[in-house]
């Protein structure tokens, strides 16, 4: 069997260290979208060095090292296809702001591996520490085509409803032609975002942008319309990978206040009828 669920699960955790700049912000900031436009001071704190504030969702390529989705098909136990591979839902939990540089140790395990029947679906958490104490704490969530249905357990399947009522806010981010050829230099290097051939291969008409650019991207809409550009505000944010985004559409952001502390948010592709890109989607802030 491909994977194998208790190797996977007691397996010890890896670790490694990890270091980034300003350069490595920047670049992660430009690849979700920011500097448009160009002069808007709003932007320039994501854009220019000396104004720099760091968006949370950084967090999930600073290091530059492999992503999650990619990470955990590395881990014992795991042996599939890269083509059958999605990746399903992100959740950060920030303990402290990120800062605009540093070093820390990444410590990634795998926490979960459910059985869907037709798909197996693994967990995999990574906790960043540095000198100070703990930083954030990331859980991606990977999809994994054709290897489920050995009898495991299920897992979670409640998927919440949309929230009620005329969101508070929307707001709508064109997704450039070359976005995802862009957000790839963060450390995500997988053909299916630039591959035509791999693209079809895995079941897509073209390439498709990265689930975590439209989670960065979408994060950044939250914060500037109803956080103020306060980026430090953020606690606690996740998504579930509803559909593919293609380069070139645009995105259409609804937000809900539904209680102090809480954003409930929804995402759908303009060009396709509000097609679903990101559900259950929450982030909670200070």
């Amino acid at each position: 069997m491909p994977i194998d669920a208790a190797e996977a699960l007691a397996a010890a955790p890896r670790s490694r260290e990890i270091a980034w700049d300003r350069k490595d912000v920047l670049l992660y900031h430009l690849g979700i979208g920011a500097g448009v436009p160009a002069t808007d001071p709003r932007e320039l704190r994501y854009t220019l060095e000396s104004r720099l504030h760091v968006l949370p969702s950084f967090a999930t390529v600073a290091g530059g090292g492999a992503p999650g989705v990619i990470g955990a098909l590395d881990s014992p136990g795991v042996d599939v296809d890269l083509a059958g591979v999605l990746h399903g839902g992100q959740r950060l939990r920030v303990h402290r702001p990120v800062p605009v540089s540093g070093r820390a140790t990444a410590r990634s395990r795998v926490v979960a591996v459910y059985d869907k029947g037709k798909a197996a679906v693994l967990v995999l958490r990574t906790e960043v520490t540095d000198a100070d104490g703990p930083l954030w704490t990331d859980d991606a969530e990977i999809y994994v085509r054709g290897e489920g249905g050995w009898g495991g357990e299920r897992g979670p399947s409640g998927r919440a409803a949309d929230p009620e009522g005329e969101p508070d806010a929307v707001v709508e981010r064109a997704v450039r032609e070359d976005q995802a050829l862009l957000y790839r230099l963060c450390g995500d290097w997988n053909p299916l975002h630039a591959d035509p051939a791999f693209a079809a291969r895995a079941g897509f008409d073209r390439p498709v942008l990265h689930g975590l650019c439209t989670y960065g991207s979408t994060l950044k809409a939250v914060v500037d319309t109803l956080l103020d550009g306060e980026v430090g505000r953020v606690r606690d944010y996740r998504a579930r990978f509803a559909g593919v985004v293609y380069p070139g559409e645009t995105l259409r952001v609804r937000m809900w206040r539904p209680e102090a502390g809480t954003v409930r948010v929804t995402v759908g592709a303009v060009e396709r009828a509000d097609a679903a890109v990101l559900a259950d989607t929450v982030v909670r802030y200070a």
